[in-house]
């Protein structure tokens, strides 16, 4: 679990137009604490894994200001396609005004020796999403909806960041057409009829 506390999120507030245009570094994260205020003497202290541990904390607060707009919204008074198709837009538009920095996050997080960290990051963003869509499960279906939504995710955003505009609009429309194909899929197998033993 990453520490939180408000500095932290006022400072990454503050870092995100800075890696927008410098990436995500140590000057980046001093620069964005002057910018909130704060000493940047204290950015090891703040981040002590560095910049992977400032982008993980993005990761986080993201997380949170999602799982908050969704429980504003009585998310989870719609039907289950609805309630996921939500909280991913949330998501994309809470992440819309940094795509920059989030283009150079994901970079970094793909780097060989960061991706443990970033495949955390992942199954931490789409556990939040079916947390804040009001998933109770806690059999099998737990670790194959996670699977599904982040196959779905991932490649939403990797759609999304293909260009510089920040619109999400064609990229709700590919989360459209993969749910719809993910929906098509479930009612097949629903049809499908039992392999006699």
């Amino acid at each position: 679990m990453t520490e939180r506390s408000e500095a932290r999120d006022r400072a990454i507030r503050a870092i995100l137009p800075v890696a927008a245009r410098d990436g995500w570094n140590w000057g980046s994260i001093r620069a964005g604490l002057r910018a909130a205020g704060e000493d940047p003497a204290l950015a090891e202290s703040h981040f002590p894994t560095g910049p992977v541990g400032a982008v993980l904390a993005w990761i986080d607060l993201l997380n949170r200001e999602m799982e908050a707009s969704a429980a504003a919204e009585a998310v989870t008074a719609l039907r289950v396609p609805q309630r996921i198709r939500r909280v991913v837009e949330l998501r994309l538009i809470a992440m819309a005004p940094h795509k920059a920095a989030l283009r150079r996050a994901l970079a970094l997080l793909a780097l060989p020796w960061n991706a443990p960290q970033g495949l955390r990051a992942t199954a931490g963003a789409v556990d939040a999403m079916w947390h804040a869509a009001g998933d109770s499960s806690a059999d099998f279906s737990w670790y194959t909806r996670r699977a599904t939504l982040a196959g779905i995710y991932t490649s939403t955003v990797a759609w999304w960041l293909r260009d510089s505009d920040p619109s999400i609009y064609s990229a709700m429309q590919f989360l459209d057409r993969r749910l719809a194909e993910l929906s098509r899929l479930q009612r097949l197998r629903r049809k499908r009829p039992a392999v006699a033993a």
